[in-house]
């Protein structure tokens, strides 16, 4: 939770692909880790891949029976994501609707994302007396 926020949420077709990713791969896996990287026309693209730990700082999820590890660099861009799982003629993927995206590349490969506002209130001294 980021100011009572989840980073990240799965609907029920994500969580039930990531049921069957980690019931599939080859070694026991922990969750995916999700994360953004520089790249594509648009600037930004999502990652994913196994993980079979948390790493330092990561921020974990856990949500409708699975783990979703958050990179750590990756929260302000995700927080208050949507992973979804879908299939249609052309292709079954994971779809992220994220409010933080600010548009996408035609291709669908890479986005812009703006981070989130980490509005968290500061406490003043009080003055002396």
């Amino acid at each position: 939770m980021f100011g009572g926020l989840k980073v990240v949420s799965l609907t029920d077709a994500a969580a039930e692909r990531v049921k069957d990713i980690m019931a599939n791969a080859d070694k026991p896996i922990a969750g995916v880790r999700v994360g953004v990287r520089n790249g594509g026309c648009a600037g930004m693209a999502y990652t994913m891949d196994y993980a079979e730990e948390a790493n330092p700082g990561d921020e974990i999820v856990e949500d409708k029976g699975v783990r979703v590890f958050i990179d750590p660099k990756a929260v302000l861009f995700l927080l208050g994501t949507e992973m979804d799982f879908q299939v249609t003629k052309l292709a079954s993927q994971f779809v992220f609707n994220n409010p933080n995206q600010t548009s996408a590349c035609g291709c669908g490969e890479s986005v812009a994302i703006t981070p989130a506002k980490a509005d968290i209130p500061v406490e003043t001294p009080s003055p002396a007396r």
